[in-house]
C-alpha cells in the first residue's frame, strides 16, 4: 500500500529516492493547487488564483521503493500560457486537471494534451487526466464516460477526484507514481537517485511571477 509523507525519508527504504518532476496543467480554478495541498497537508482551502509559481515536494513509498515528486503547479490563466511551457522541460509526468462542472475546462485539458504530444514522445512522459470537483455532481457537465473515453483514446491514466472531500486524491498521485516506477524498471533505472535537482529540507512554495492556481 502506498504511503505519502511530508519531506522525510520513508522508513525501510533501502535506497535514495527516485526523483521525478511532475507538472500540473489545467484551466484556472479547476483545483490544481487544492489537489496538491490535500495530498501534502491533508487540508482544503478555497484558493484564489495567484500570480506566482508554486513548487512542492512530496515523498512517497511504493512497494519498498522511495520516490520524491517535485511538483510544479502552473498557472491556469491564459496570459501565463507561454511562460508555463518553460516548466515542461525535463518533466517525467504531467497531471491534466479539469473541473467536471465546467465543460470548457475539459476542452482545455485536451488542448494541453496536444501540446504535450508536441513536446514529448509517448515513452518520455506519464500523463494522468484528472476530473476534479466530484463534490459538484449536481452541476456536472462532463460525464465520467467522457473523461474515461478521452483518456483511453490517448492511453492516459484517468481518475475523478474531489480535493474538497478528499476523494481519490492520494489514489491519483499513487497511480501516477506506480506508472513512473514501472517505466523506471523498464528503462533500467536511469532516473536520477540520491540528491534531488532542487535541495529542499521541507516542502515550501517559491513565487517568481508565474504560476499558481
Amino acid at each position: 500500500m502506498a504511503q505519502t509523507k511530508g519531506n522525510t525519508q520513508p522508513e525501510g527504504a533501502p535506497h535514495q529516492p527516485f526523483v521525478f518532476k511532475v507538472v500540473l496543467l489545467g484551466s484556472s480554478s479547476v483545483g490544481k493547487s487544492s489537489l496538491v495541498i490535500r495530498l501534502i497537508k491533508n487540508d482544503f482551502k478555497e484558493i484564489l488564483p495567484t500570480m506566482g509559481c508554486a513548487f512542492f515536494t512530496q515523498m512517497m513509498e511504493i512497494d519498498n521503493s522511495a520516490l520524491k515528486l517535485e511538483i510544479w503547479d502552473t498557472a491556469g490563466q491564459e496570459k501565463y500560457h507561454s511562460v508555463c511551457h518553460l516548466y515542461f522541460r525535463g518533466a517525467n509526468a504531467a497531471i491534466l486537471v479539469y473541473d467536471i462542472a465546467n465543460k470548457d475546462s475539459f476542452q482545455r485539458a485536451q488542448n494541453w494534451w496536444k501540446e504535450l504530444e508536441n513536446e514529448f514522445s509517448p515513452d518520455e512522459i506519464v500523463v494522468i487526466l484528472v476530473g476534479n470537483k466530484t463534490d459538484l455532481e449536481d452541476s456536472r457537465e462532463v460525464t465520467l464516460e467522457e473523461g474515461k473515453a478521452f483518456a483511453e483514446s490517448k492511453k492516459l491514466l484517468f481518475m475523478e477526484t474531489s480535493a474538497k472531500l478528499n476523494y481519490q486524491v492520494t489514489e491519483a498521485f499513487t497511480a501516477l507514481a506506480r506508472e513512473l516506477l514501472k517505466r523506471e524498471e523498464q528503462n533500467g533505472g536511469q532516473t536520477q537517485q540520491g540528491e534531488p535537482r532542487v535541495d529542499l529540507k521541507t516542502t515550501r512554495i517559491v513565487k517568481n511571477k508565474c504560476c499558481l492556481d
